[in-house]
Formats: structure tokens, sequence, C-alpha cells
């Protein structure tokens, strides 16, 4: 069983890129996931109070599961609950109407926890969150068009203007339709690794981005925001085996292209020499592994530099600040 369960809410009118384009992420994620021999991660579910309804485009949407007992089977079962609310076509946001008022109910019998059971919103998705007190002294963002109506309904909320997405663990917020797809490709980052998200990003033919407020994005995901499939191979390779003994003339054979060609296309699509982004994620790694409290020697080692002065010698000449593993020497 995947260790995340997602729960879509769809009510009557949900906008359909709302849900469709991060559930479309995930299933990607499971492929990419299952492709390296691992076990699929993310669990698919559509919920809501009526169990068929109809999109904002029309299409007719069936086997829609109830709205389930999440507080009370949180008690025993392993793995974590995402709940996905989402949007609806318009200027505002209608509660009083029947699904609008049941899912407001089993809203306010949720207690979002961080590892446990995370709520997401996706543009309009934020005014249920608002209306069911989950965004009380929160940060959170919408769609540009409904950030008034979400400080009315909540005054205690921090909302944030001009951002992709907000997060504010275990609540999470996306500023409108597509903005959506960059908070799940983030959660996958997260919970399923930077080169998963890469992949994803890749066979969705979507440009990685952040919001103004997001951290820098990881270096695994740096130099991703073309569509060259050669280019990518060679990336999705080195970033699963850093270590490697990676050579020009074997990163050609990856792309299956000469190494004259190859150095073209990345200066062409993706900025950087081929040498030069195996550095940058090779220091990635030598990094993640220094702040877990392995030594330099080991760190090196995890990376694939060829000893201590190698790696010290890119550290310094990437520009990172201080000197690498200080404390062990």
């Amino acid at each position: 069983m995947p260790a995340i369960r997602v729960h879509f809410v769809l009510l009557p009118g949900s906008l359909i890129l709302d849900w469709a384009g991060p559930a479309e992420v995930l299933r990607a994620a499971n492929q990419s996931l299952q492709a390296q021999g691992r076990e699929a991660l993310f669990g698919l579910h559509f919920i809501g109070p009526q169990p068929e309804t109809t999109s904002s485009v029309g299409a007719r949407i069936g086997q829609i599961a109830p709205l389930p007992s999440l507080a009370a089977d949180l008690a025993g079962e392993p793995g974590c609950d995402w709940v996905v609310l989402v949007g609806h076509p318009g200027h505002s946001v209608d509660v009083d109407n029947t699904p609008a008022r049941a899912l407001l109910h089993w809203l306010r019998g949720l207690r979002p926890r961080a590892g446990r059971l995370e709520l997401l919103c996706v543009c309009a998705g934020a005014l249920y969150a608002a209306h069911a007190g989950l965004l009380a002294n929160r940060q959170a963002t919408t769609h540009h068009e409904h950030l008034d109506e979400l400080r009315a309904a909540d005054p205690t909320c921090q909302v944030q203007a001009n951002r992709v997405f907000v997060l504010d663990p275990p609540v999470a917020s996306s500023a409108g339709v597509t903005t959506g797809i960059d908070l799940f490709l983030h959660m996958v980052a997260t919970h399923a690794g930077a080169a998963i998200a890469a992949q994803v990003a890749q066979a969705l033919v979507v440009a990685l981005r952040r919001g103004p407020a997001d951290p820098e994005l990881s270096p695994f995901l740096h130099h991703r925001n073309h569509l060259h499939a050669a280019v990518h191979r060679v990336q999705d390779a080195i970033s699963q085996q850093p270590q490697q003994d990676w050579t020009v003339p074997a990163m050609a054979r990856v792309a299956h292209t000469s190494e004259r060609h190859l150095a073209r296309l990345f200066a062409e699509h993706a900025g950087v020499s081929p040498l030069a982004y195996l550095q940058g994620i090779r220091l990635t790694v030598a990094e993640a592994a220094l702040a877990s409290g392995h030594n330099v020697s080991q760190a090196a080692r995890f990376a694939g530099f060829s000893s201590d002065a190698q790696l010290r010698r890119t550290w310094h000449r990437l520009g990172r600040p201080g000197r690498p593993g200080l404390a062990a020497g």
C-alpha cells in the first residue's frame, strides 16, 4: 500500500486542472519510482459529499468515494494522508450550498499534523480551508482574484500575495491552476527525491520554477528547464549515481552522441558544461553528507570526489562559504 494516501476533494464545478494536474504529477512520480525498482509512494483517491458530479468543463465524474473519517482512521493506519482542496471558476466561492456545507462540516473535524494528516490547497481551495478554521494564524495564498476574499474569510490568516505557493506545515497552498503543479512537484521532490521530480517535470513538459519566497531550487533541479531528451538522460544518470567515474566520453555514451556534440547540447539547452553540471551535483551530495555528520573524507567518497583536496577545491571554486567540514578537520 502506498505510504501517502492523497484525497482529492471534488465538489460540483471543481476546476479540473486544479486536481487533474497535481494528480498527473503523482501518477508520473509513481511511474518513475517503479521504473527504478522502488515502490509507488502515492495512492490517489477522489472523495466528496456526492457520489458523482460535473467538473468545471462539463465532464461528468462518477465513483467519487464518500468523505472518509480520517480523524479516526489515523489512529491505527501507518503512513500519511493528504487532503487536497481545489477551486472553482468564478470571482467568489459559494459556501452556502449543500455540498459545500457538508465539506465544511467534514473539514472542521480534521486535525492536521505534519507527517500524518496534511492539507494542500490549490487555487481557491484555500477558501474552504479558511471557512473551516484550518488557516487560523497560518500563512497561505490563493488565486489573486480571491486574496481579499481569503482575508475576509479568516482575518487571522496571514495572506501572502504574489507567491507561487506557500508552505506552513502541515498546510500548503498555491496561487491557482498551474501553480498546483508547482506545489506538487515540490512535494514529490521532498518525499521522493529531487531527481524524481525533475523526471516528472520532463515527462509532463513542465518548466520547474519557484515562488519569490521559496528557498532556492535544489541543485538537482538546476539547468533542467529544457526539453532535450539526451541532455535530460545524462542529467538523470549523473543525479542517480554521482559517485560513478563520470567522464565526458561516458556521458556521451549515455546521450548516444559525440563528446563535442554533447558539449554543444549542454551549452545550448542547460546553459552549463557537462563537467560543471557534474561538479555541482557532487558538491550538493557532499554538502548533504557533511550536514548529516559525516567527515570530509566520507563526504568526498559519497559524492564521487577523488580526494578531500578535490572536494575543498571545488567547494571554494563554486563559491561556497567557509571551509567544508571545518569541525571534522
